[in-house]
């Protein structure tokens, strides 16, 4: 072992690499596929139920926080997945019997267990497989009849030929139906092959899951593409008194539309991802055309691509009102914005206007105040005057009086313009 440091997460990192391998699978088979929608809150209670039902069988319950486990419980195998929106189980039982797809892997089970499987069912199918030597074709018409009831099939050779695969995607009993013929297969092909006919099955009911909230969107984006388009119109001739009122409708409008967005992102961008798991899926299976059956590839896209479309026309719609919602409203906030500077200037042409008129009127009070300053100095100086004539100082009361006024009135200019320059800077 080489002395470095190693990274914390360098171990985890390197067994996820190989965490959801498939189980080998060897024909005569018979297998149940469940999936239930769960969220992050339920991940305790499912492991713990996956422990509660190994604990009966005798085996080592799973390890808290793991998102897999397996196990060999005697007449079945378990294989347990955690996946971000969903779990699923797979029930295993091997060796062949007369009516598949009535003694199925899941009536080994304990159903009192199976009743308390947390989640909602999304999906639940019941798959086949059996040996079959020989690539030939087999009798699709028959195999329907047989297991089917009759309903047209999609199916394929699999594998680049080593193996069919059959369905008609429909419930019966609650339950759809799968059967894979085995042509010589290896154990883990084979495994890979049904895992990967499971997931197609899994993750394209799980993108259907956006198409009802496309669909309930749909209504409402017509009734605000409506109003928005009476707003822009409304916008052109709109006056100074009916801008407020404009905005407020954009301002609301943008909250719907950013509340729906926010709600919906997530299930919006999960479709993407899953639909684009389902494409991949339907590759890794190499399919073999038969004449006259509907292969995979083919079904899938007939059917979930116009439903992904949707989803995708319907959330661009969204994101398109969402970016014509806020031009309209930068537009009208902008108009809004000129006419209240508009507004502001002319507030502070009157202010100016009052504040010349209020100097003027100042200016004729300073002129009075110091008239009248003047006036009852020069009075006090008359007095100090007469004063000093009464006391024998020969003084000219009449001449000391006159004289004293311009000096007096200088002198109260002079002061009362002072102040004023001192209370001016004080205020600035």
């Amino acid at each position: 072992m080489i002395a470095m440091s190693e990274h914390p997460l360098r171990q985890a990192l390197n067994a996820e690499l190989h965490a959801r391998q498939p189980e080998a699978l060897s024909a005569p088979l018979r297998l149940t596929f469940l999936a239930l929608y769960s969220d992050a809150s339920q991940r305790a209670s499912e492991l713990e139920h996956v422990g509660e039902l190994a604990h009966r069988h005798g085996v080592p319950p799973p390890p808290d926080g793991t998102a897999h486990f397996s196990a060999d419980l005697g007449a079945f195998r378990l294989k347990f997945e955690r996946h971000s929106e969903f779990t699923r189980y797979k029930f295993i039982a091997a060796g062949a019997v007369d009516e598949p797809f009535r003694q199925t892997a899941l009536r080994t089970v304990p159903a009192d267990w199976l009743a308390q499987l947390p989640g909602r069912l999304i999906v639940a199918t019941h798959v086949v497989m059996l040996p079959a030597p020989g690539v030939t074709p087999p009798d699709v018409e028959a195999l329907a009849s047989r297991h089917f009831a009759g309903n047209a099939l999609v199916g394929a050779g699999i594998a680049g030929g080593a193996g069919f695969a059959f369905t008609d995607y429909r419930l019966h009993d609650g339950f759809g139906r799968m059967v894979v013929l085995d042509c010589g297969m290896s154990p883990r092909q084979a495994g890979r092959m049904v895992q990967r006919l499971l997931e197609i099955d899994a993750y394209r009911l799980m993108a259907l899951l956006t198409l009802p909230v496309a669909q309930e969107l749909t209504p409402w984006l017509t009734q605000a593409e409506r109003e928005l388009a009476g707003v822009s119109a409304s916008l052109v001739a709109a006056s100074e008194a009916s801008e407020p009122t404009l905005l407020d409708q954009l301002t609301r409008l943008e909250a719907q539309i950013e509340s729906r967005e926010s709600e919906h992102h997530y299930r919006f961008t999960a479709a993407q991802a899953y639909h684009g798991l389902v494409q991949r899926r339907v590759e890794e299976l190499r399919e073999v055309r038969i004449d006259g059956v509907q292969n995979f590839e083919e079904f899938t896209e007939r059917r979930l691509a116009p439903a992904m479309n949707t989803c995708r026309s319907v959330w661009a719609r969204l994101e398109s009102l969402s970016q014509r919602v806020a031009r309209a409203t930068q537009l009208l906030s902008t108009r809004v914005d000129i006419t209240r500077e508009r507004q502001n200037q002319q507030l502070l042409e009157s202010m100016n206007r009052r504040s010349a008129a209020q100097l003027r009127l100042q200016q004729t009070v300073e002129g009075l105040s110091v008239a009248a300053i003047t006036y009852y100095i020069v009075g006090l100086v008359g007095y100090a005057a007469k004063g000093l004539h009464a006391t024998g100082v020969h003084v000219g009361v009449e001449a000391v009086t006159a004289i004293s006024i311009p000096l007096v009135a200088l002198v109260v200019a002079y002061g009362v313009r002072h102040a004023r320059r001192i209370v001016s800077h004080d205020v600035q």
